[in-house]
Formats: structure tokens, sequence, C-alpha cells
């Protein structure tokens, strides 16, 4: 058990997503590794070798010396480029090597976290090169590796853990973003509220107020008289917000209510992962 309480959520989470991805993709064959994901210009193996190579960041392991080719077109900045080279220096990796070394990052990082002793305030430094805390650093992995696992399980056809422990992890990440996707980004107008009801494994809603001063604020209580509604799924929310999909082609899964202008504004900005 880790020292502190705080962390363990996160911990758990964890190990329950990468666990699950360990059973996904250890029955693969040759093949499937190279099935595309919802992750532009990654596949299979692309999205397992980037969970490796996160871990082994977390570990401290050093960064492979890598150069990677030019002809990437997903590749269009410092951050992609920072990504890319754990998954690039493993794209030539058989299935046997990728679970072989998925299995022993798992077993290193299981035991780290068994073993953390460090304050939830310790300062880390996480996969992305940023300096953080150790709890932000924990929660942010519980986040990216369930939504790895949700992208694995799109693209071989295996759905499941919607409603996981990672999942709700996702859910409160993904929700802090709200307040400022609808008033900075959208530019909902003082003293307004939007809704958002999220059906589904996952069934929620949360009202984002905006203020007299334009700042947004979310919490779990019913508004009268919103400016929008927006109803989804909770699988098409996550999907959205973290940039897997565009809202013109989920259309068909969205319910609006209210200010289709305001409203358009808001899901032109609701993806608010890398």
């Amino acid at each position: 058990m880790i020292d502190h309480p705080s962390l363990q959520p996160y911990a758990d989470a964890w190990a329950h997503s990468i666990e699950a991805i360990s059973e996904l993709v250890s029955p693969l064959v040759e093949g499937e590794w190279n099935r595309a994901t919802d992750c532009p210009g990654w596949s299979v193996r692309d999205v397992v070798s980037h969970i490796i190579g996160s871990e082994c960041e977390m570990l401290g392991d050093p960064r492979p010396i890598h150069t990677l080719p030019r002809d990437l077109f997903h590749v269009t900045d410092e951050l992609s480029r920072r990504l890319e080279v754990q998954v690039d220096v493993r794209r030539c990796h058989t299935a046997p090597e990728m679970t072989s070394e998925l299995e022993y990052t798992i077993i290193r990082r299981s035991r780290q976290l068994r073993n953390e002793k460090r304050d939830p305030s310790a300062r880390v430094v996480d996969p992305l090169g940023r300096e953080t805390t150790l709890e932000q650093a924990l929660r942010i992995r519980a986040f990216d590796v369930w939504v790895h696992e949700q992208d694995l399980r799109r693209a071989l056809g295996k759905p499941g853990n919607l409603d996981s422990p990672g999942a709700v992890v996702a859910r409160d990440v993904l929700l802090e973003s709200l307040p400022k996707v609808v008033a900075k980004d959208a530019g909902a107008p003082p003293n307004s509220a939007v809704v958002v009801d999220v059906n589904g494994p996952l069934e929620f809603m949360r009202t984002v107020r905006v203020d007299a001063e334009g700042r947004g604020t979310v919490d779990g209580s019913v508004s009268l008289g919103p400016a929008v509604t927006l109803a989804t799924d909770w699988e098409t929310y996550m999907r959205l917000a973290c940039g897997r999909v565009r809202p013109s082609a989920v259309s068909e899964r969205l319910k609006i209510e209210g200010d289709q202008k305001l409203a358009d504004a808001i899901l032109a900005h609701f993806a608010v992962t890398p």
C-alpha cells in the first residue's frame, strides 16, 4: 500500500486499466498490432509503446536517444515530437517483444507504487517533461492509461470498462476543463448556464455557471432555463473531450437544446487533451 491514502485511488485505477491493456494485447497476432487507432498516426503497437515509454519515464529511465523520421505527418510540434520518440523507437518490435516489455514495465511500476513513500506534494517530472506534484502525476497517469485502454478497445472491437475506476478519474479530469471551455473558449454570456447531461455506464449531469465577470464554475445542481443543454452518452463525451472524434462525426449521438450557435462554439472547443 502507498503511504498516503490520497494517492491510492489513482494507483488502483492505473493498475486496473494497465492490467486490462495487458490482457487485451497479450493474445494479439502480429497483424493486429498494426490496426489503426483514433490517435492520429498511431497503431495499436504505437499506443502500447507510448504507454510503456510513459511509465518508463515515471520510473526515471533515461529517454531513448533516437532521431525521428521526417515524414511523420502527425508530429507537428515539440510536444508531439517528445511523445513520438518513445513510440518510433519501438516500431520495429515484434509482438512478443511488445508484450514482454509491457509486462516487465507493469511489474516495475507496480513495485514502485507499492513502495511509494514520497508526500503527494513532492515535485516530479511527468512524461510530457513538465514539473508537477506526485499526486497530479499519478492522477494523470491513471487518466491517460484509461483513455488509451479505450483507444485500444475501439481499435480491436472489444468494448468494456467504461465504468471502471479509471473512467471515474477520467470524468473528473475532463470536467475540470469544462468551465474554461464554456466561459472562455466558447464565450458563453455572463450570468448564463450550460447543462451537460451524460448517460450510459457512467451517468452524470453538470451545470457550468458563468458569473457577471464571465468566469465559469461547474457543479452538480440543476439549472432552470439554461442557455444550452447538451446531452450525449459517456463514450461520446470522452471521445470528444479527448479529441478522438469531431462533433460532426457523432452528431447523431448529440442532443442539443437552446442556443445552437453557443452549442456549436462549445463543441468546437470541447477537445481538451494534447
